[in-house]
C-alpha cells in the first residue's frame, strides 16, 4: 500500500442541485474522487458546500447522499483525518458527522501549519470587502436561536423551504463564473490585507466557484478550489507544494 503522505482540499460539491439525477451523477463522480486518493490521503479538507443544504434535526438528517458518506466513513476508519468547513449552504452542522466519523467540523476560518508551509483555509462567505446583505443574514442566520426556531419546524417542511430557496443559488443555473481581475476579486483582495500582518504561504478558498492559482507575494499563494458541478477541480499538497488539479477533467 502507497504511504500516506498528501493532503487534499476540495469544495463546492452541492450535493443536492439541481435535481436528483444530476445530482447522484455528481455523487458518483465524487465518490470515485474520494476512491482514488484513499490509498495516499493523510487528510482531507472539505472546504464548505458540500450539501445545497444541510441542517441536523436532534432525530434527523436530510435524506440522500448514502455512497458520498459512506465513502467518507471508510476514508475515516482508515486512519485519513477529515476537516469539514461549514459553507453558506450546508452551516447548520452540528455533531452528527462528528459522533458517526470523528470528522472535525469548523465553523469559521482555520490556521495550520503542514511541513513548514502556513495555511488560512476559510469557505470564504462573508469576507472581503461588499456583500453587507449576505454578512447581515450570515449573522442571522448562525445564531442560536434562528436555528432554534428552524428545528421546530418539522423537517418535511423545513427541509422543502430550504431546498426550494436553494434553487435560487448562482450555482444552481449551472453557468461558469468568470474572473474580474485581481482588484476585483475579494477573496484576493482579503488575503493580501491577511498578508500585511503576518506571512501565509497558501490561502484556501472555496465558494467562488472558479478555480484560482493566483500568486500574491514571494512565496504566498491564493487557490480556490473551484467547483464539481463545471471543473472537478481539488488541489492536494505534497509535503512542498500546493497543486491545483482537475479530476476526470
Amino acid at each position: 500500500m502507497t504511504d500516506r503522505n498528501k493532503i487534499y482540499f476540495a469544495s463546492d460539491f452541492h450535493l443536492g442541485v439541481a435535481d436528483y439525477s444530476l445530482s447522484r451523477q455528481r455523487e458518483d463522480k465524487v465518490v470515485r474522487w474520494l476512491d482514488s486518493i484513499k490509498n495516499d490521503a493523510a487528510e482531507l479538507y472539505l472546504v464548505g458546500d458540500v450539501f445545497d443544504f444541510w441542517f441536523e434535526y436532534k432525530r434527523a438528517v436530510p435524506r440522500g447522499f448514502i455512497r458520498f458518506l459512506g465513502k467518507l466513513s471508510e476514508l475515516a476508519d482508515a486512519g485519513v483525518k477529515i476537516t469539514l468547513f461549514k459553507g453558506n449552504h450546508d452551516m447548520w452542522m452540528f455533531g452528527y458527522l462528528t459522533e458517526e466519523m470523528g470528522i472535525q467540523i469548523v465553523s469559521n476560518e482555520l490556521q495550520i501549519e503542514l511541513s513548514g508551509k502556513k495555511f488560512y483555509i476559510h469557505h470564504g462567505d462573508g469576507l472581503g470587502p461588499g456583500d453587507a446583505k449576505y454578512k447581515f443574514l450570515k449573522k442571522i442566520f448562525r445564531s442560536k436561536i434562528c436555528q432554534w426556531l428552524f428545528a421546530r419546524i418539522h423537517p418535511n417542511l423545513g427541509i422543502g423551504i430550504a431546498l426550494s430557496w436553494s434553487k435560487q443559488s448562482r450555482i444552481a443555473g449551472m453557468k461558469k463564473e468568470s474572473f474580474m481581475g485581481e482588484k476585483q476579486e475579494w477573496l484576493v483582495i482579503y488575503s493580501k490585507e491577511i498578508l500585511q500582518k503576518r506571512h501565509i504561504d497558501y490561502f484556501v478558498f472555496g465558494h467562488r466557484h472558479l478555480p484560482l492559482d493566483i500568486t500574491l507575494a514571494e512565496n504566498s499563494r491564493y487557490i480556490n478550489l473551484g467547483e464539481w458541478i463545471n471543473y472537478n477541480s481539488y488541489a492536494v499538497f505534497d509535503g512542498e507544494e500546493l497543486h491545483l488539479k482537475y479530476f476526470e477533467s
